[in-house]
């Protein structure tokens, strides 16, 4: 198991920006968490889940164990997290609107 940081620096408010994925959605958690990212930054509706981060968070995610992620790494990642994610959102239970029943 990974953590991956890309290099493509998004200019966004300011500053550059780039995208830490991971091999499961738990392993990138805690990795954020280790980073001193909130868990409501977390990406979960984007075109995959990821945390979004300046070069800066890049810079500490490298030193402190995450791999430069190739082009090839991030997107093989962004398919496994994406999936991970629907299957976990799929298990959500349904509330039931006491409207909808009939008494």
């Amino acid at each position: 198991m990974a953590i991956y940081v890309d290099n493509i620096r998004i200019q966004w408010r300011s500053r550059k920006w780039c995208h830490l994925v991971a091999d499961s959605l738990d392993e990138l958690h805690v990795f954020a968490e280790e980073l001193g990212l909130k868990r409501a930054w977390f990406q979960k509706n984007a075109s995959y889940p990821h945390y979004d981060v300046t070069i800066e968070v890049r810079a500490k995610a490298l030193r402190i164990g995450a791999l430069k992620g190739s082009r090839i790494q991030i997107i093989s990642c962004a398919k496994k997290l994406k999936l991970e994610q629907a299957d976990m959102d799929s298990k959500i239970p349904v509330q039931i609107s006491l409207f909808d029943m009939e008494l």
